[in-house]
């Protein structure tokens, strides 16, 4: 039997990371510095973003503060009130998404309004997840006031050097500065870790994704269709999900994901949809808003994720816990038992070929299914996960 992974060594001796501070008087503040989190957090369908770090963070925020940690966010200012409270979250608002003019926003009013919000939301322990200019704008604030801050991995090319997705130069190098200057590092996963010892020089602590599934939802092996869910963006590959669509005709493929912003994203979506709405056995639904996105798990036979890399698909958490295996090209590192909790394939054929078999095979179909409600169950609960985050915060004293 394959040795336990570090994940599963952790959990099973219940050993925290950390040691355990005695708890202070007051419980201290955390601010989630999450630009894009205003849809998700308040569950606007008019505004067509949501991202996987969005949504983690949507869960872990209200989750702290339902456990009675002060709680707030900083996010982009789409016209809600500043100061507003939601889920138990106050979010403080930084500046519009088009505001400013092109090259000098970048400083005013971008920087600048990004700064004033941190100030106004006070908090003791600032967390800023994936990489981007706020990684140093965040890191500098909270050398500056002598606050604690915290980076989260969103993805494996957050940890190697040129290859995140940041597309200046310039940007880059501010947020590998707020990188380094951060005080503490969470990853989602091992390759993680070891490239952010590799690369940066880093210690970090290892938190899993969680998320918390609709009361009594589960998927059954009579599943209609293979789903694909996304921002659609090159990096995800949805071109591989079309090209498997038209490997096996006789089955009914689901796509759901909206666009990057910009010009050029627009470009590629619109042509990501030209080439679904050309196969007969493909339903292209664009961008759905999170709420309405989840419906569609429900019925489901097989998850597929075509990415080149992730960090750690939400969307493999919103199968797992339905009972719908998936199958992707990376590893997460996700084992239960010395076995690995899904379906990880190398090219396309073998896709084809796995994803053929649990459509078709009740048998193999109910094993993966069983495997990875139970990984699920044993590594990703909002529960288990937001413990972690206390264990960590109990090492911050709050101020006066």
């Amino acid at each position: 039997m394959a040795a336990p992974s570090l994940l599963e060594r952790n959990v099973a001796a219940d050993a925290p990371v950390v040691p355990v501070a005695p708890a202070p008087a007051r419980k201290p503040h955390i601010c989630f510095v999450a630009l894009h989190a205003w849809p998700v957090l308040s569950g606007d369908p008019d505004i067509a973003v949501v991202g996987g770090a969005e949504v983690q963070q949507c869960v872990i925020a209200p989750a702290l503060a339902a456990r009675g940690y002060p709680v707030s966010m900083v996010c982009l200012d789409h016209g809600q009130p500043d100061g507003v409270t939601v889920r138990g979250v106050t979010v403080y608002k930084a500046y519009r998404p088009d505001e400013g003019v092109p090259v000098v926003r970048f400083v005013f009013p971008r920087m600048t309004k990004l700064w004033e919000a941190l100030k106004r939301a006070d908090a003791d322990v600032y967390y800023q997840r994936t990489a981007a200019v706020s990684t140093g704008v965040t890191a500098a604030f909270c050398r500056r006031n002598e606050r604690y801050s915290i980076y989260a991995g969103a993805s494996d090319v957050d940890f190697v050097p040129g290859q995140q997705d940041i597309e200046y130069a310039r940007d880059r190098r501010i947020f590998e500065w707020g990188l380094r200057n951060m005080d503490r590092v969470f990853v989602q996963n091992e390759a993680q870790g070891r490239a952010a010892r590799e690369h940066y020089g880093l210690d970090s602590l290892l938190i899993p994704n969680c998320y918390a599934p609709p009361e009594g939802e589960r998927a059954g092996r009579h599943g209609r269709y293979v789903l694909w869910v996304a921002t659609v963006r090159p990096s995800k590959q949805p071109e591989v999900f079309l090209e498997l669509a038209r490997k096996l005709p006789q089955h009914r493929f689901v796509m759901i994901g909206g666009a990057d912003p910009g010009r050029r994203a627009e470009e590629y979506h619109r042509s990501i949809a030209e080439q679904a709405a050309a196969l007969p056995n493909v339903e292209f639904k664009g961008f759905l808003p999170f709420a309405e996105a989840e419906r569609w798990f429900d019925g489901a036979r097989v998850m597929v994720n075509t990415s080149k890399y992730e960090g750690f698909p939400n969307t493999f958490l919103q199968s797992w816990s339905r009972g719908v295996p998936t199958v992707a090209f990376f590893d997460t590192g996700s084992r239960i038992g010395g076995q690995p909790a899904y379906d990880r394939v190398e090219t396309l054929d073998e896709m084809a070929s796995r994803v053929e078999r649990l459509m078709r095979e009740d048998i193999l179909w109910e094993q993966s299914s069983q495997r990875a409600q139970a990984f699920f169950g044993e590594f990703h609960s909002v529960d288990a996960i937001v413990g972690r985050y206390e264990r960590e915060l109990s090492r911050v004293v709050p101020r006066p």
